[in-house]
């Protein structure tokens, strides 16, 4: 601990975050099947600079699948995440849709094993504002080669922008 901190009258704090981890062999099918959604939308991915496919799938609750995937830009940081990509795509397209769930699935180029990916900070910063915007959180699934995360979207990005 530092010096400053025994100086601080608000005195020290701890942040949890919940989240579930499932064996990928044991997920739940609703989780099973947005995730294969995602794996396909892997395939729409432009990352010839990353070599990093990501895909998003969104399950909104009138039933809607929507898909994204990363799309890279020689002029980084130009390029947009497989979240964001779902994310803003369903706003454009069910602005009064709520999100239940989010599936993000992630692979090297050439290969087949996936990689667990978990958001970057714009995407958080993004999934924030539709949990406020929705007025309920919603799932984040995270899969990787054995197991599969899932968190609650508003757990990933604890002190958000605020408008």
């Amino acid at each position: 601990m530092s010096q400053n901190m025994d100086k601080c009258a608000g005195g020290e704090r701890t942040w949890t975050m919940r989240y579930r981890v499932w064996r990928n062999e044991e997920l739940p099918e609703e989780y099973r099947r947005l995730l294969d959604a995602a794996r396909d939308a892997a395939g729409a991915a432009y990352c010839p600079y990353s070599q990093f496919a990501v895909g998003a799938a969104l399950l909104l609750d009138n039933g809607e699948v929507v898909r994204g995937a990363n799309q890279e830009n020689v002029a980084y940081p130009s390029g947009l995440c497989a979240e964001r990509t779902a994310l803003f795509s369903a706003g454009a397209a069910f602005p009064s849709v709520a999100v239940r769930m989010l599936a993000i699935t992630a692979h090297r180029v050439g290969e087949t094993e996936k990689v667990l990916a978990a958001p970057c900070g714009a995407c958080r910063q993004v999934m924030a504002e539709v949990v406020r915007r929705q007025g309920r959180p919603f799932d984040v699934v995270m899969q990787g080669a054995e197991e599969t995360i899932v968190v609650k979207a508003d757990d990933l990005l604890p002190w958000s922008f605020d408008f």
